[in-house]
């Protein structure tokens, strides 16, 4: 790898975690915020299933963003 090769690396490694968090994060609130409005919508219980969906949201994305941390943690160890 020469050396102007090796300087772009950590941007792209920095850039790759980002969007990975963006995904992690991103993906669950939109799947169970719509998810619980449609079901408060349809089942007229505002906002019961939109603050469910959120809960469940905020929990799977605290579970996605830890287990990237260990990932990368366990990689810097090796």
């Amino acid at each position: 790898m020469s050396a102007e090769e090796s300087s772009w690396r950590p941007l792209f490694l920095a850039l790759r975690l980002a969007w990975s968090l963006g995904y992690i994060i991103a993906i669950p609130a939109v799947l169970f915020g719509f998810g619980g409005a449609y079901l408060d919508k349809t089942l007229e219980t505002s906002p019961g299933f939109l603050l469910a969906g959120f809960i469940i949201a905020i929990t799977l994305s605290y579970l996605g963003v830890r287990r990237k941390i260990k990932e990368i943690t366990a990689a810097e160890k090796d």
